[in-house]
């Protein structure tokens, strides 16, 4: 196997993950671009540390979300670099926002099951948009008389809100526990007010950017049907 330098490692590394178009994982950086040089797992876990330390004072930061590493922007940079973009910023409604958090923080769940805490029929043009995203998919089906789907979030829904894990979430105790359904919505609303960007933008220049969250009716979507 070829040498390199620490400095050419550094380099290399930082290279990869720039030009990328998502998130790299420490195996595909090793099994692409590091393939055939004389670089341990230890050696590139160091070089990626270095990296985000010597990006943390930068307007560009180094981040591990779910699947991998990528440069984003500072969060506190949004408010100024979503003038770039004239394209309105997503808006999403309050029940698909409910659902959403629903699933992020009861998963494995069920649609009756989200239907029964939310106290109104599920719209299936929501259920869509959230798979269609890639935020939600079907993990299996739960044993019971009709064997409904369960759903869970997925590793897209991560990497869009730069979260880690599941682990990252705010605490549920502070937000479900609570009977006041704007303080409910904020489970992820205020999430997404830190953490999406205009579906259109650069990933790598302006990801981590933060743009409003437009909420809008219920009626934006599919009648909801009270039970």
């Amino acid at each position: 196997m070829a040498n390199i330098s620490r400095a050419q490692l550094k380099q290399l590394v930082e290279a990869a993950i720039f030009v990328a178009d998502q998130p790299l994982s420490q195996e595909q950086i090793q099994s692409t671009v590091l393939d055939g040089l004389a670089v341990s797992k230890t050696m590139l876990k160091d070089t990626l540390a270095e990296l985000k330390l010597e990006y943390q004072a930068r307007g560009i930061q180094l981040v591990e979300v779910a699947s991998g590493y990528r440069f984003q922007s500072m969060d506190s940079l949004s408010p100024w670099l979503s003038r770039l973009w004239q394209e309105q910023a997503p808006r999403y409604s309050r029940a698909m926002l409910e659902i959403l958090s629903l699933i992020a923080y009861r998963q494995p769940i069920t649609r009756g099951e989200i239907e029964d805490v939310r106290g109104v029929s599920v719209s299936s043009q929501i259920m869509k948009t959230l798979s269609e995203r890639g935020w939600i998919k079907i993990i299996g089906h739960k044993e019971v008389p009709g064997r409904p789907s369960l759903y869970a979030t997925t590793k897209t829904f991560l990497d869009y809100f730069s979260l880690k894990s599941l682990s990252e979430l705010p605490s549920s105790d502070e937000f479900l526990g609570s009977v006041d359904t704007d303080n409910q919505l904020n489970i992820l609303s205020s999430e997404t007010n830190n953490r999406l960007i205009e579906d259109n933008s650069p990933q790598q220049s302006a990801e981590g950017s933060t743009i409003e969250a437009n909420i809008e009716p219920n009626n934006a979507d599919e009648p909801e049907q009270l039970h």
